[in-house]
């Protein structure tokens, strides 16, 4: 007899799980469509993120490399010619030039860099209106049109 009742338990148990496999169909999919969505979205997240930081690295060390040649070619100028430029622009070319020296390029996330690169933009709008020169840094063209209009 005790065994006959287990045999029942048994069959209760396997019927029971079959139904409890169909009632759970629903959370079941649902879970495995969240957990292969959020998978996928963490690939193409990782992707997109490289994109962007490669493409705001770029602009960034874009526009230190315009800074950067502006300042050599003052400094080549007061090579030449020390009375070229009043101590004043000097100073600022000097403090320009340290400032580049002192981003961070290997450190993106060190805080300064927001600070410095705005401190650049700040000295070479001073040394452009103390040497009445029009230069401006507009960034890198976009389409062959915005090529053609680059002024200096």
């Amino acid at each position: 007899m005790a065994s006959q009742s287990s045999i029942n338990a048994g069959t209760a148990d396997s019927i029971e799980d079959i139904f409890d496999s169909s009632l759970n169909l629903e959370e079941t999919h649902f879970n495995d469509g969240f957990t292969e969505g959020y998978n996928a979205g963490l690939i193409s997240g990782k992707e997109e993120a490289k994109q962007v930081g490669l493409k705001f690295g770029f602009q960034v060390g874009e526009e230190l490399g315009f800074y950067r040649g502006c300042v050599d070619v003052w400094n080549s100028a007061i090579e030449v010619d020390s009375t070229r430029f009043s101590s004043r622009v000097q100073k600022n070319i000097k403090q320009m030039d340290e400032l580049l020296k002192k981003y961070p390029i290997l450190d993106p996330e060190d805080e300064n860099t927001q600070e410095i690169m705005d401190g650049l933009r700040l000295k070479f709008r001073a040394i452009c209106a103390t040497l009445s020169v029009k230069l401006e840094y507009n960034g890198f063209p976009n389409s062959s049109l915005e090529a053609n209009t680059i002024e200096f």
